[in-house]
């Protein structure tokens, strides 16, 4: 048994009896009130954990956590909160068994960006999260060149882009048509915006809320169908449909009189 110390992000926690899991530890005695990882062990809050490492085994001993981000302004807004969890769970449902430090600098990087982002860009900021995050775990759309044969793409300024999440991208005038699988038409509008949320050097992009819907939507089915997973994915479910927002009433005509 080796100690290992090492980064950390709680993505999930599960009640073992008196214990709970972090990733795949064991923090035993977690749940008691003298316990001493505290309220380190939250969701999404960030530190430094030590392991009881196993070779043999898939599940390891949380020995301590030291705390460095607690992220509760994640919490006290759910739009926020939404956005994260639909992360961790592309994280913990995406990411390869072997080491990948640049993915979780990613999610970490994430995690701020959407408790800095200005109330009118969580939606933009969750967005460019998630397609960030799929990047390096090697799921990066092509948006420059058609996904199928490589051609460099280059729309008119009124043409819209076809869009395919089978092939991983946009697709090219030749190839659009010949798709599996329907592509989607995005309007020129769009396709600026969704080469914006691919690139975190840019400004994020002012999505009102049909559009800020209609990017979720793209990029929750990009993950569908690249995870190949048919049960349900709850959280990203819930933010994809923002479930917290109670759907506008349709107003009933009164009788004449």
């Amino acid at each position: 048994m080796a100690l290992v110390t090492t980064p950390a992000i709680v993505l999930q926690t599960y009640r073992y009896s008196e214990t709970s899991k972090v990733q795949s530890a064991i923090a035993k005695g977690a749940l008691r009130p003298k316990s001493r990882f505290g309220a380190g062990l939250e969701l999404l809050s960030e530190g430094t954990a030590q392991l009881y490492f196993r070779e043999t085994r898939e599940l390891h001993t949380l020995g301590a956590f030291d705390l460095i981000n607690l992220r509760r302004d994640l919490a006290a807004d759910v739009d926020r909160f939404a956005g994260a969890t639909a992360l961790t769970q592309v994280m913990l449902k995406m990411a390869p068994p072997a080491p990948l430090p640049v993915a979780f600098d990613t999610l970490a990087g994430a995690l701020d960006a959407l408790e800095r982002a200005p109330a009118g860009q969580v939606d933009a900021a969750a967005v460019r999260a998630l397609w960030c995050l799929l990047a390096v775990l090697g799921f990066e759309p092509s948006l420059a060149r058609c996904a199928r044969d490589g051609a460099a793409l280059a729309p008119a300024a009124d043409e819209p882009v076809p869009f395919s999440v089978a092939d991983g991208g946009v697709l090219c005038r030749r190839c659009g048509p010949t798709s599996a699988q329907p592509a989607s038409r995005l309007p020129p509008r769009a396709y600026r915006d969704l080469v914006a949320l691919n690139d975190p050097r840019a400004d994020l992009p002012l999505l009102d809320p049909p559009h800020a819907a209609a990017h979720r939507r793209l990029v929750a089915r990009f993950v569908r169908y690249h995870l190949g997973e048919a049960g349900p994915l709850s959280a990203l479910d819930f933010w994809e449909r923002r479930a917290w927002v109670p759907p506008t009433p349709t107003p009933i005509p009164s009788a004449a009189s």
